[in-house]
């Protein structure tokens, strides 16, 4: 059940990254195939873009779990936000990229 979840939780996230609903979230269509736009920083928003692929693994699917919680599927930027401070994003995704 818990993989049923996931897979909907992201599929709801891409279908908000791939068609906006907003103009602020305009920018999400610049993100290429196979890449997700998200937007990390507690105060400050930083725009980082993702592999797809990294929605599968455990330790980037606690991230956004953490932006469920925070956001729900109302994310203030028009595109993911992710409630976590920027180094702390930047140490998950570079252990993803060494994997």
């Amino acid at each position: 059940m818990a993989i049923r979840f996931l897979g909907n939780l992201a599929k709801q996230i891409l279908s908000l990254s791939v068609f906006p609903l907003n103009k602020a979230a305009a920018g999400c269509l610049n993100v290429p195939k196979g890449f997700l736009a998200v937007y990390i920083g507690e105060t400050e928003k930083k725009r980082f873009l993702v592999p797809v692929s990294y929605l599968n693994e455990p330790s980037f699917q606690d991230l956004l779990t953490k932006a469920e919680e925070e956001f729900g599927f109302d994310h203030p930027m028009g595109g993911l936000t992710i409630p976590c401070g920027e180094d702390a994003f930047l140490h998950v995704t570079s252990s993803l990229s060494r994997a």
